[in-house]
């Protein structure tokens, strides 16, 4: 099984139960209805990304459904949480594969973990491709350097982040990237 779709979602939970806030959460992304199985992060050949609302529409009741997945919880008030998926597509998505990132962060706002986890996604598929760079400049100027070498085709990030409930309450961020088998 090769999936040829992929959509990316997120969500947030907050409950005095850390599953059920994870539970809210998964209701958050709109994937709740699935069995979820976590893989690894290789975006298949030949795969498309779509829009949520597609996705949302061909998954049913029940479906075992393959997921890249991001989560990170807390009950602690006020901490910072995150939860990010990043992803690198290839130009030649026939003949290569890309990548999906999970990060999950304290203290860091979203941007920065989504940034991130573009960031560690792009910098899988440059080495699987033999772009050289320089590890140590900024991201901004890796992705320039990966778009400039004409392999990599797309680099984006899903993030999810929320401080814990002031009450101390769950709470439960996540981000996935959800494969569709046709």
């Amino acid at each position: 099984m090769v999936p040829k779709r992929v959509f990316l979602t997120k969500g947030v939970g907050v409950h005095k139960d850390k599953l059920a806030s994870f539970e809210l959460a998964l209701r958050n992304a709109g994937i709740e209805k699935c069995n979820i199985v976590c893989v690894s992060s290789i975006f298949p050949p030949n795969c498309k990304l779509i829009s949520k609302d597609e996705g949302l529409n061909l998954i049913n009741p029940g479906q075992i459904t393959f997921v890249v997945m991001a989560r990170n919880e807390t009950n602690e008030p006020n901490r910072l949480i995150s939860a990010s998926i990043g992803m690198a597509i290839p130009n030649d998505r026939q003949n290569y594969y890309g990548y999906l990132s999970e990060h999950h962060s304290y203290g860091e706002k979203g941007e920065k973990a989504g940034e991130y986890a573009e960031d560690l996604a792009a910098t899988m598929l440059a080495t699987t491709l033999g772009i050289e760079f320089n590890p140590d400049v900024a991201w901004e100027e890796r992705e320039q350097v990966y778009k400039a070498s004409g392999y990599i085709f797309k680099t984006t990030n899903i993030t999810q982040s929320a401080e814990g409930n002031k009450d101390g309450l769950w709470t439960t961020v996540l981000a996935a990237a959800v494969f569709i088998d046709d």
